[in-house]
């Protein structure tokens, strides 16, 4: 999926460049159960003419409705599985692409129960921005002017700082039964920015709105005339997206050694795979990792021709000038700024999984197109969403549950030629896999100390 995912993104932004939009932006909704992240992403389309007459009719037919009289329940044009229909809450990740005259997006609707919090992490693994969604009738609010935010709101805001998503918006959803009382959503917003310098969340934007009644989604309406700020579709319209990938050291891991049919007298050897960031040219001094050969760029071969220089989000096949021994799972880099070789990894981890972590049982962890055996060496500390403090882990036996997030240091069989996650996200990004099940139990950030 996220192939597809990436590819589409790169058609998408071509298209845009040709027409003058802004680039692609690909952002998720998050928040708490029945906060109305299906709703608010119904109410875009709808009111932006992102849908076809034919979904709507379908929409207006579905016998699953939630809705009062006449009205279209809208939260159904995202939650498509029959047991999101039958039970109101979403359950898988659902894309959507529609288009502004300003800009493309791709949308993620994300699950807002606790027990699919893993499906929110994979939705915002590749976001540019969040949405949060703030149900203004589930916030305590206190007569001694205390906020109580829900955990969920904490711990999906938690996430989204881990990924390094670069945009968070704060949508205080339904505002209308509240009578859109100003005092209750300066009140929230209060509470959010405070929890959000503890985080250490940076470019925070808040919005009041009624998904809805359709309220500051892409109309303003008359019903919050004391809100100045933009609608939602304006300011994710105005929101700069910065690709880092370009300026990053070059990162090619390959996927696949291509070889000639056999019946042709030249010895062809092409490595392929996507170059994940930075740039490569013809002529260019890498090193093979993790075994450290030299080698330097012969050609850079595409379907449509070979390249003189290549970028990161192309997929290439690249030839070498030396014959070095280059297997799937290695990385091409330049040598003078080659990815850090580790076979201790320090990192983040987000557990996925119903079944606790066992530290004594080994998991297949899965770095860019290296797999190999891994074992949890030490659960530093897990952390408190509420709180964001950290507690140590005197019994690493304990291991961790569902959701929980942790710092946890890894021994792996093979070493990884990695990057800090801040730096390069596809390189300092892994999973970790059940030997066993071949499930998929937690998603990790590796973290290298300056």
């Amino acid at each position: 999926m996220n192939a597809l995912i990436t590819s589409l993104r790169e058609q998408l932004n071509h298209d845009a460049d040709q027409s003058g939009q802004a680039g692609l932006l690909r952002f998720i909704t998050a928040g708490s159960v029945d906060d109305g992240k299906s709703t608010l992403i119904g109410r875009l389309l709808f009111d932006s003419k992102g849908i076809f007459a034919d979904q709507l009719a379908a929409v207006s037919r579905s016998k699953h409705k939630r809705t009062v009289g006449d009205t279209i329940d809208l939260s159904l044009l995202t939650d498509g599985l029959e047991a999101e229909r039958e039970q109101g809450i979403t359950i898988d990740v659902a894309y959507r692409y529609f288009a502004t005259p300003k800009r493309k997006f791709i949308i993620a609707d994300t699950p807002g129960h606790e027990q699919y919090t893993r499906n929110m992490v994979t939705g915002a693994s590749t976001a540019d921005a969040v949405i949060i969604l703030v149900d203004v009738s589930k916030v305590k609010l206190g007569d001694d002017g205390s906020v109580e935010l829900l955990v969920q709101t904490k711990r999906h805001s938690t996430i989204a700082k881990l990924l390094q998503i670069e945009h968070v918006i704060v949508a205080v959803n339904k505002m209308d039964l509240v009578n859109y009382d100003r005092t209750v959503y300066d009140r929230i917003v209060a509470e959010y920015t405070k929890f959000a310098d503890t985080l250490g969340l940076k470019d925070i934007t808040a919005i009041p709105l009624s998904a809805l009644a359709g309220d500051n989604v892409v109309e303003r309406g008359d019903n919050m005339t004391w809100y100045e700020g933009p609608t939602l579709i304006e300011l994710l319209e105005g929101l700069s997206v910065y690709d880092e990938t370009h300026a990053a050291p070059f990162r090619f891991p390959v996927q696949l050694v291509a070889r000639h049919n056999g019946h042709e007298a030249n010895d062809f050897r092409g490595y392929m795979g996507r170059i994940e960031s930075g740039k490569v040219a013809v002529g260019d001094k890498l090193v093979v990792q993790p075994s450290g050969h030299s080698a330097t760029v012969k050609e850079i071969v595409t379907f449509d021709g070979p390249l003189q220089q290549a970028v990161a989000g192309q997929s290439v096949t690249i030839t070498l000038n030396e014959h070095v021994d280059i297997s799937r799972g290695d990385v091409l880099a330049p040598a003078e700024q080659p990815a850090t070789l580790l076979k201790q990894v320090k990192a983040d981890v987000c557990w996925m999984s119903d079944e606790p972590l066992d530290v004594r049982r080994k998991y297949w962890i899965k770095h860019g197109t290296r797999q190999t055996m891994a074992k949890v060496k030490a659960i530093d500390s897990v952390l408190d969403v509420n709180t964001q403090t950290r507690r140590a882990v005197d019994n690493p036996a304990e291991g961790l549950t569902l959701n929980d997030i942790a710092q946890i240091e890894l021994t792996v069989q093979q070493p990884l030629a990695a990057d800090a996650y801040d730096a390069i996200r596809a390189t300092g990004a892994f999973i970790l896999i059940d030997e066993v099940t071949h499930q998929t139990v937690a998603a990790g950030m590796i973290r290298i100390d300056a």
